[in-house]
């Protein structure tokens, strides 16, 4: 099954500035492993950047992908203004050109943008594996980083409504090709 890597969020003024988001160097080390891999494996890659007019204003240092983050030229960037990376974006028709129908997703923030991406591509058809590991947020009042990965971990994978799998597995269990 054709699949691509969206990569979500991994922005300097989402995770650099202090405190930073649960396990931050972890999570972009492991996101560097999984897209080498999918890169690899011919597997395309997509990064998707959030922008507002306040603190994520486009093309501004802030808004820049975090520097330890890996890319290649080949790799798609998209930018995006709501938690939900499909809505008035060019995702779905990148996802179709490439006639992609699983997606593997990662990135900042676990409760938001990821939580919403992952829901609206099984809302769209699209086969999800949530790598486990591999998505942060900052720790709130309510529930650490760890606490809101583990929360969505578990409560997107146990989401069958939508007619496709929804799994959370750990990055380097994550396989492409073959």
């Amino acid at each position: 099954m054709k699949t691509a890597v969206l990569v979500i969020d991994v922005q300097r003024g989402l995770c650099d500035d202090p405190p930073r988001p649960h396990e931050a160097a972890q999570v972009v080390q492991r996101i560097n492993a999984l897209t080498a891999r999918a890169r690899e494996a011919g597997v395309p890659v997509a990064f998707i950047q959030h922008e507002n007019a306040v603190d994520l204003v486009f093309d501004s240092e802030r808004w820049q992908l975090v520097g330890a983050l890996d890319t290649d030229s080949r790799d798609a960037k998209l930018r995006k203004t709501t938690p939900d990376s499909f809505l008035r974006t060019p995702l779905d028709a990148w996802l179709s050109e490439h006639a992609v129908k699983r997606v593997v997703v990662c990135g900042y923030s676990s409760e938001f943008c990821v939580d919403t991406t992952v829901r609206r591509a099984a809302a769209l058809g699209y086969e999800v594996v949530l790598a486990a590991d591999a998505h942060t947020s900052h720790d709130k009042p309510h529930a650490t980083g760890a606490q809101i990965r583990a929360h969505h971990n578990a409560t997107l994978s146990d989401i069958t409504s939508f007619g496709v799998p929804i799994r959370a597995v750990a990055s380097a269990d994550i396989a492409f090709g073959g």
